[in-house]
């Protein structure tokens, strides 16, 4: 890129839509407003009405005793509204209490506390609740056993949207038999399959690998009334063979396409994009982008950040910084994930003054960070040695109230190992044991790491029991890299105990994929 992103002051052009102060506000009217309204003499009543009302039926009566008796028809009317109000919240108060029962009681089926007590008429509300949040955190197999609970209430209505969402979550999932029985289920209980629905269960079989069922089905599909398949179904399948580096099938999917008459959208060249900028495939990135030009398919911010991050990843930062000016020069506005790529990328180039910059634009034009970007700058400077720098941006992730996660923690105990502060490795465990973060084999492979190099090791063993007491299981990265650990420093006898464990879980590895004929 140009001077521009090289400067450490103002790398990026001025901020976007951003509204220069109007001057030609309208002049304030010179004449003088009256800021109260003029006393109004009140009119006299005539004298020949105030005479014929002493002859009525009120005579007597002075106007302050008629006063006294509005006041306190007024003052009635004013309690029996209240009192009607009361009864009301009271009537709805208990309403409310009884809808809270029956949604504990219908949780309380759900979750299988108690048995099946009226478990037919529960609260669609709190089921479709239940459902919703199991097919989004992808718990397929309780999402299933709800969904058979909703299937027998007394209210269910067969739903082809609520089957196409748990075929896509099951897809997600990798259970594609699961979800071609879950499509025949709907079939059989009456909802026509369109292409919403086939596309679904091809998506399930593409993401497991089964590219032979989905051509079958992409080719049924082709041959079914009001089921042809479009662009999405082609953008999807194209998506799955990418990511198993099926490039050949992705060409005979795109000349499917132009002879079905339908052309790639945006979605479509961005995966095209990405794909080939991840497989280092610069020359069929950056033909696809022509193609998509010419097509006048606009790219927009997800072109941009795919292309930005293929350079980036390869270490070309200059072709990167290019990329950037000829997008920003097109109108595209670059995004939070945007900066997410470019400080990577520096980061990983040992560019910190180019990420710095970086970090002050963001800071300037209130970019809010999310926890990527926080990962992403402690685990720069962390390899870099910077701890000091790691630790306040440690500490800046926490007062923004952002939790950290396990990618975090990795970059923390990566650092403390390379600078040689076992003490440090003490203060990471400590706040581990104050929160509730998740832990994963990729983490506890981090710390064996870190203690190995510092030599710490009955501690480096101990984070076996650790990882048993957590419930994660050590695999063939943890036991080499104990293995290698122990070769440096000559112990040779456990060095080989934990060979042995490598190779008998090679062996495992090799019986289960081995054919039973």
């Amino acid at each position: 890129m140009s001077s521009s992103l090289s400067s450490s002051s103002y790398p990026y052009p001025p901020a976007i839509k951003r509204c220069p102060t109007t001057t030609n506000s309208k002049p304030m009217l010179s004449t003088s407003v009256p800021l109260s309204k003029p006393e109004i003499e009140p009119r006299k009543r005539p004298h020949h009405i105030i005479s014929s009302n002493n002859h009525s039926g009120n005579a007597g009566k002075t106007p302050q005793s008629r006063g006294t008796l509005l006041d306190l028809e007024k003052l009635k009317e004013r309690e029996e509204k209240e009192r009607k109000e009361e009864v009301n919240r009271k009537i709805a108060s208990k309403k409310a209490i009884s809808v809270i029962l029956r949604r504990e009681a219908t949780k309380a089926v759900i979750e299988k506390k108690r048995g099946p007590v009226n478990s037919k008429k529960l609260l669609p509300r709190t089921v479709l609740e239940a459902l919703n949040e199991r097919i989004t955190a992808l718990r397929w197999e309780s999402a299933l056993k709800v969904f058979e609970l909703l299937r027998e209430q007394l209210w269910y209505k067969p739903n082809a949207a609520v089957y196409v969402k748990l075929i896509v979550m099951l897809g997600k999932c990798k259970q594609p038999e699961k979800a071609h029985e879950l499509f025949q289920a709907m079939v059989d209980e009456g909802c026509d399959a369109n292409t919403q629905s086939f596309t679904a269960l091809l998506s399930a079989y593409g993401r497991s690998g089964l590219f032979d069922e989905a051509f079958s089905l992409l080719e049924h599909m082709k041959n079914t009334p009001d089921c042809q398949p479009d662009v999405n179904t082609y953008s999807i399948l194209i998506k799955s063979c990418l990511k198993a580096f099926a490039f050949d099938k992705v060409q005979a999917l795109l000349s499917d396409m132009s002879t079905q008459g339908i052309r790639p959208n945006t979605v479509t060249y961005n995966t095209l994009i990405d794909a080939y900028g991840r497989a280092k495939m610069f020359a069929e990135m950056e033909l696809t982008l022509v193609k998509m030009l010419s097509e006048d398919c606009e790219p927009d911010v997800w072109t941009m950040n795919s292309t930005l991050r293929a350079f980036g990843n390869s270490g070309q930062i200059d072709t990167m910084e290019k990329c950037y000016e000829k997008f920003q020069s097109a109108g595209i506005q670059p995004s939070i994930n945007t900066f997410n790529i470019l400080l990577d990328s520096y980061g990983k180039a040992g560019h910190f003054e180019k990420m710095s910059a970086v970090m002050e634009y963001m800071q300037k034009y209130h970019y809010s960070w999310t926890i990527v970007t926080y990962n992403i700058v402690i685990d720069a400077f962390g390899r870099a040695g910077d701890l000091k720098q790691m630790e306040y941006l440690f500490r800046l992730m926490r007062s923004e109230r952002i939790k950290p996660s396990c990618v975090t923690l990795c970059s923390l105990v990566r650092a403390y190992g390379h600078a040689g502060k076992p003490e440090k490795l003490g203060s990471v465990l400590r706040f581990i044991d104050n929160s509730d973060i998740m832990l994963d084999t990729v983490f506890f492979n981090c710390l064996v790491d870190a203690y190995g190099r510092l030599k710490c090791f009955a501690e480096m063993k101990g984070v076996l029991e650790v990882m048993q007491q957590r419930g994660c299981k050590p695999d063939k990265v943890t036991y080499r890299t104990m293995v290698r650990a122990y070769s440096i420093n000559g112990m040779k006898n456990h060095a080989k105990e934990f060979q042995d464990l490598v190779e008998k879980m090679d062996e495992t590895c090799l019986a289960m994929k081995r054919p039973d004929f």
